[in-house]
Protein backbone atom coordinates (compact mmCIF):
# COMPACT_ATOMS: atom_id res chain seq x y z
CA UNK A 1 0.00 0.00 0.00
CA UNK A 2 1.30 3.48 -1.09
CA UNK A 3 2.26 5.90 1.72
CA UNK A 4 -0.82 8.18 2.62
CA UNK A 5 0.71 12.54 2.25
CA UNK A 6 1.30 14.11 5.42
CA UNK A 7 -2.21 16.12 6.45
CA UNK A 8 -1.98 19.68 7.13
CA UNK A 9 -0.43 19.83 10.65
CA UNK A 10 -2.76 21.10 13.26
CA UNK A 11 -1.96 22.23 16.98
CA UNK A 12 -2.87 20.35 19.72
CA UNK A 13 -6.22 22.63 20.21
CA UNK A 14 -7.22 22.50 16.58
CA UNK A 15 -6.93 18.45 16.34
CA UNK A 16 -8.97 19.11 19.52
CA UNK A 17 -11.77 21.13 17.46
CA UNK A 18 -11.52 18.98 14.53
CA UNK A 19 -12.57 15.93 16.99
CA UNK A 20 -14.91 18.08 18.40
CA UNK A 21 -16.85 18.95 14.94
CA UNK A 22 -16.67 15.45 13.38
CA UNK A 23 -18.59 14.31 16.33
CA UNK A 24 -20.97 17.02 15.94
CA UNK A 25 -21.16 16.08 11.68
CA UNK A 26 -21.71 12.56 12.37
CA UNK A 27 -24.36 12.90 14.87
CA UNK A 28 -26.69 15.86 13.31
CA UNK A 29 -25.38 16.44 10.27
CA UNK A 30 -23.73 19.46 7.64
CA UNK A 31 -26.52 22.23 8.34
CA UNK A 32 -25.61 21.40 12.34
CA UNK A 33 -21.80 22.36 11.55
CA UNK A 34 -21.79 26.05 12.49
CA UNK A 35 -19.07 27.73 14.55
CA UNK A 36 -21.56 28.42 17.37
CA UNK A 37 -22.52 25.06 17.89
CA UNK A 38 -18.96 23.97 17.61
CA UNK A 39 -18.23 26.04 20.02
CA UNK A 40 -20.94 25.11 22.63
CA UNK A 41 -19.64 21.78 22.29
CA UNK A 42 -16.50 22.65 23.18
CA UNK A 43 -17.68 24.74 26.06
CA UNK A 44 -15.72 27.79 24.51
CA UNK A 45 -16.59 31.12 22.78
CA UNK A 46 -17.05 31.06 19.13
CA UNK A 47 -14.41 33.88 18.60
CA UNK A 48 -12.17 31.62 19.93
CA UNK A 49 -12.63 29.12 17.41
CA UNK A 50 -10.73 32.04 15.17
CA UNK A 51 -7.68 31.82 16.93
CA UNK A 52 -7.16 28.01 15.21
CA UNK A 53 -9.13 28.51 12.07
CA UNK A 54 -9.99 31.26 9.75
CA UNK A 55 -13.22 30.26 9.38
CA UNK A 56 -15.95 27.44 9.02
CA UNK A 57 -14.65 26.79 5.57
CA UNK A 58 -11.53 25.44 7.28
CA UNK A 59 -12.88 23.17 9.76
CA UNK A 60 -14.72 21.35 6.62
CA UNK A 61 -11.64 21.45 4.97
CA UNK A 62 -9.78 19.35 7.74
CA UNK A 63 -12.63 17.23 8.32
CA UNK A 64 -12.59 16.69 4.05
CA UNK A 65 -9.02 15.41 4.44
CA UNK A 66 -9.37 13.66 7.43
CA UNK A 67 -12.20 11.65 4.94
CA UNK A 68 -9.88 11.30 1.95
CA UNK A 69 -7.37 10.15 4.13
CA UNK A 70 -9.44 7.45 5.93
CA UNK A 71 -11.19 6.39 2.18
CA UNK A 72 -8.05 6.28 0.63
CA UNK A 73 -6.99 3.94 3.30
CA UNK A 74 -9.09 1.44 3.01
CA UNK A 75 -8.96 1.38 -0.68
CA UNK A 76 -5.66 0.86 -1.00
CA UNK A 77 -5.72 -1.74 1.46
CA UNK A 78 -8.37 -3.41 -0.24
CA UNK A 79 -6.48 -3.28 -3.44
CA UNK A 80 -3.58 -4.69 -1.82
CA UNK A 81 -5.04 -7.77 -0.17
CA UNK A 82 -7.18 -8.01 -3.35
CA UNK A 83 -3.93 -8.25 -5.07
CA UNK A 84 -1.98 -10.59 -2.71
CA UNK A 85 -4.59 -13.01 -2.20
CA UNK A 86 -4.26 -16.31 -3.25
CA UNK A 87 -5.89 -16.50 -5.65
CA UNK A 88 -5.53 -12.79 -6.48
CA UNK A 89 -9.09 -11.57 -5.72
CA UNK A 90 -10.75 -9.27 -8.82
CA UNK A 91 -9.27 -5.28 -7.82
CA UNK A 92 -13.15 -3.60 -9.39
CA UNK A 93 -15.22 -5.84 -6.63
CA UNK A 94 -12.60 -5.28 -3.43
CA UNK A 95 -12.30 -1.64 -4.62
CA UNK A 96 -16.10 -1.32 -4.82
CA UNK A 97 -16.76 -3.06 -1.44
CA UNK A 98 -14.32 -1.09 0.60
CA UNK A 99 -15.61 2.65 -0.55
CA UNK A 100 -19.24 1.35 -0.03
CA UNK A 101 -18.51 0.69 3.15
CA UNK A 102 -16.75 3.69 4.21
CA UNK A 103 -19.23 5.53 3.02
CA UNK A 104 -21.71 4.18 4.73
CA UNK A 105 -20.11 3.88 8.03
CA UNK A 106 -19.35 7.47 7.62
CA UNK A 107 -22.52 9.14 5.87
CA UNK A 108 -22.33 13.13 6.71
CA UNK A 109 -18.30 13.12 6.61
CA UNK A 110 -19.00 11.07 3.50
CA UNK A 111 -21.59 13.73 2.45
CA UNK A 112 -19.12 16.44 3.51
CA UNK A 113 -16.12 15.14 1.19
CA UNK A 114 -17.71 14.40 -1.75
CA UNK A 115 -20.51 16.86 -2.41
CA UNK A 116 -19.88 20.45 -3.48
CA UNK A 117 -17.38 21.57 -5.11
CA UNK A 118 -13.68 20.22 -3.33
CA UNK A 119 -11.30 23.07 -1.72
CA UNK A 120 -8.13 21.64 -3.25
CA UNK A 121 -6.22 24.70 -2.29
CA UNK A 122 -7.11 24.09 1.28
CA UNK A 123 -6.51 20.67 1.25
CA UNK A 124 -2.69 18.77 1.62
CA UNK A 125 -1.02 18.22 -1.72
CA UNK A 126 -1.72 14.94 -3.58
CA UNK A 127 -4.15 14.15 -1.28
CA UNK A 128 -6.92 13.80 -3.48
CA UNK A 129 -5.12 12.01 -6.06
CA UNK A 130 -3.59 9.87 -4.25
CA UNK A 131 -7.22 8.83 -2.27
CA UNK A 132 -8.25 7.76 -5.90
CA UNK A 133 -5.52 6.21 -7.20
CA UNK A 134 -7.14 2.64 -6.54
CA UNK A 135 -9.74 3.40 -8.85
CA UNK A 136 -7.36 3.90 -11.44
CA UNK A 137 -5.03 0.55 -10.09
CA UNK A 138 -8.61 -1.42 -10.21
CA UNK A 139 -9.52 0.28 -13.74
CA UNK A 140 -6.86 0.32 -15.55
CA UNK A 141 -7.46 3.64 -17.92
CA UNK A 142 -8.16 7.18 -16.21
CA UNK A 143 -11.48 7.23 -17.96
CA UNK A 144 -12.79 4.11 -16.78
CA UNK A 145 -11.58 5.00 -13.60
CA UNK A 146 -13.65 7.95 -13.42
CA UNK A 147 -16.18 6.10 -14.44
CA UNK A 148 -15.75 3.37 -11.69
CA UNK A 149 -15.74 6.15 -9.33
CA UNK A 150 -18.45 7.84 -10.57
CA UNK A 151 -20.67 4.38 -10.32
CA UNK A 152 -19.62 4.00 -6.60
CA UNK A 153 -20.52 7.75 -5.64
CA UNK A 154 -23.96 7.55 -6.94
CA UNK A 155 -24.61 4.00 -5.50
CA UNK A 156 -23.47 5.39 -2.22
CA UNK A 157 -25.21 8.76 -2.40
CA UNK A 158 -28.63 6.23 -3.53
CA UNK A 159 -28.82 3.74 -0.76
CA UNK A 160 -27.84 6.48 2.02
CA UNK A 161 -30.79 8.73 0.49
CA UNK A 162 -33.17 5.67 0.87
CA UNK A 163 -33.72 5.49 -3.22
CA UNK A 164 -34.16 2.43 -4.03
CA UNK A 165 -36.96 0.38 -3.86
CA UNK A 166 -37.89 -1.47 -0.66
CA UNK A 167 -36.58 -5.22 -1.65
CA UNK A 168 -33.87 -4.15 -3.76
CA UNK A 169 -30.86 -6.70 -3.36
CA UNK A 170 -28.31 -3.60 -3.25
CA UNK A 171 -25.31 -6.15 -3.31
CA UNK A 172 -26.50 -7.74 -6.35
CA UNK A 173 -26.32 -4.09 -7.93
CA UNK A 174 -22.94 -3.71 -6.31
CA UNK A 175 -21.48 -6.78 -7.72
CA UNK A 176 -23.56 -6.41 -11.30
CA UNK A 177 -21.72 -3.13 -11.73
CA UNK A 178 -17.70 -4.54 -10.22
CA UNK A 179 -18.68 -7.52 -13.55
CA UNK A 180 -19.72 -4.47 -15.63
CA UNK A 181 -16.00 -2.61 -15.66
CA UNK A 182 -14.15 -5.58 -14.58
CA UNK A 183 -15.11 -7.07 -18.17
CA UNK A 184 -14.46 -3.56 -19.74
CA UNK A 185 -11.17 -3.68 -18.30
CA UNK A 186 -10.30 -6.44 -19.49
CA UNK A 187 -11.49 -5.33 -22.96
CA UNK A 188 -9.33 -2.42 -22.80
CA UNK A 189 -6.35 -4.70 -21.74
CA UNK A 190 -7.19 -7.24 -24.37
CA UNK A 191 -9.48 -6.47 -27.24
CA UNK A 192 -11.26 -9.14 -27.81
CA UNK A 193 -11.26 -11.28 -24.44
CA UNK A 194 -14.70 -9.69 -24.20
CA UNK A 195 -15.75 -12.55 -27.22
CA UNK A 196 -13.27 -15.24 -26.76
CA UNK A 197 -15.15 -14.83 -22.47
Amino acid sequence: MSTAPELSPLTPRAAEIVSAARVLLEEEGRDALTVRALADRLGIRAPSLYKHFSDKAAVEAALMERGLAETGAALHAALDAALHSAPAEEPVGAVLRAYRRIGLAHPNLYRLTTSGPLPRQRLAPGLEEWAGTPFFLAAGEPYLAQALWSFAHGMVILELDGRYPEGSDLDRTWSEGAHAFTARRLLVERPGAEAQG
